[in-house]
């Protein structure tokens, strides 16, 4: 009797596990809800992985976390519309992807940054290299995807400055000419993290004398945008759900910045920017930079201010390289026409929207396009289920506006 009771409680246990990693509150009106269920499933077993290991001192939690990108890397292949070559710009690695098709005349080029919370990642994972082969032969452009290095073992400001130094490189007008690219039609383009490396890369190119030839487009696809206010709406409303989580978005900035856990701590309750900084806020302020939709119930309060020991220590978080929210509206009124897309199930949708909002007010000509369906990560790969139906209308969209004005 005893046995049959064990058996009977190991097997009640393993059933509550089973449920446990499989059932994710969904949102209702996500298509195709259980390939988004699978894609969290896999995300959050890695995710628990990466925490053991770090606790028992195995390895580090992104690099258990950059598993996913190796898993998912395929070699540079070239195939009938798209040759695909390994190479350096400015000793930086970066996958180039040439279309075949003969051109009337010069092409466009996209420079695409990929996401990962600047910890995790690769040009090469199966899901860039699909939209990298889509849009080098959809706009019969040349495509420059890069390969910046990533924290824990590089920290801020090496990402930006990777992409940064590929981007300046390849604008030279030798470059251009080599590659046979229009020194008008260049874009820089990028998800999340690489949405907020290429939104940083266009704000500092307005201020760099050597760069002659200036980017006409930015592509922005749910970007990390700020540092100062970590509980936005948006930060609230989807704390827990796929495929980023509140926590770890507070881990992948912090991880950008430093290794030290107290700054981590400080931005998890939102803590981090000390009363010297209060006036950044104002770049920032949720209740005047959403429209009332997104606001929701939500009561905008002020800050609650914290040691300046930390910004003092990591000023990284207060600089608009990593966050461009925070530039001055002034620098904001030569960027480029920009493409926002914006996801509702996602912690980052307030930064995107307010940037939206804020680079309109500027001048700046701002195509928003927000998927009430989507989701953190909408555009990704997931292995064995693919692209979720949001994410190629989102993919759709973003090739057509590229199309259509680069």
């Amino acid at each position: 009797v005893w046995n049959m009771g064990a058996k009977l409680l190991c097997f009640c246990i393993a059933s509550a596990l089973v449920a446990y990693y499989i059932y994710t509150p969904i949102p209702e009106n996500i298509e195709e809800p259980w390939k988004l269920m699978f894609a969290e499933t896999m995300f959050r077993t890695v995710g628990h992985v990466a925490e053991a290991a770090e606790w028992l001192g195995l390895a580090h939690y992104m690099e258990v976390l950059m598993t996913i990108s190796f898993v998912e890397h395929t070699a540079p292949t070239s195939d009938e519309n798209v040759t695909v070559t390994e190479t350096e710009f400015n000793n930086v690695p970066v996958l180039l992807y040439l279309p075949k098709k003969p051109a009337d005349g010069l092409r466009r080029a996209i420079l695409y940054f990929h996401g990962g919370g600047w910890c995790v990642g690769q040009a090469g994972m199966k899901g860039y290299d699909l939209l990298s082969r889509r849009t080098s032969s959809r706009l019969n452009a040349v495509v420059v995807s890069v390969d910046y290095r990533l924290a824990p073992k590089y920290h801020f400001p090496v990402q930006f400055e990777d992409v940064y130094s590929v981007t300046k490189f390849f604008l030279q007008s030798s470059v251009l000419s080599h590659y046979r690219v229009d020194p008008g039609r260049v874009c820089v383009a990028g998800d999340s993290a690489g949405g907020n490396l290429a939104a940083a890369v266009a704000q500092q190119l307005l201020e760099d004398s050597e760069v002659t030839n200036k980017l006409k487009a930015q592509a922005l696809i749910y970007p990390a945008l700020q540092t100062l206010d970590l509980n936005l709406p948006s930060y609230q409303d989807n704390e827990d759900k796929p495929i980023l989580t509140r926590s770890l978005m507070v881990r992948f900035w912090a991880e950008y910045f430093t290794p030290d856990p107290s700054l981590r701590e400080a931005m998890a309750s939102n803590r981090h920017v000390p009363a010297e900084w209060g006036h950044l806020f104002q770049f920032v302020n949720w209740s005047r930079l959403l429209p009332g939709k997104m606001r929701k119930d939500h009561v905008y309060s002020s800050p609650v201010f914290g040691s300046p020991r930390l910004a003092e220590r990591y000023p990284g978080f207060l600089d608009p390289r990593a966050a461009p929210l925070l530039a001055e509206d002034a620098r904001l009124r030569g960027l480029p026409l920009t493409l926002l897309l914006t996801c509702e199930h996602d912690v980052l949708r307030d930064d995107g929207v307010m940037y939206a909002t804020r680079l309109a007010a500027a001048g700046v000509p701002v195509t928003h396009e927000h998927a009430e369906d989507g989701f953190h990560g909408a555009m990704m790969y997931f292995p064995c289920v693919g692209i979720l139906p949001v994410g190629h209308r989102m993919m759709s969209r973003y090739l057509e506006w590229l199309e259509e004005n680069l």
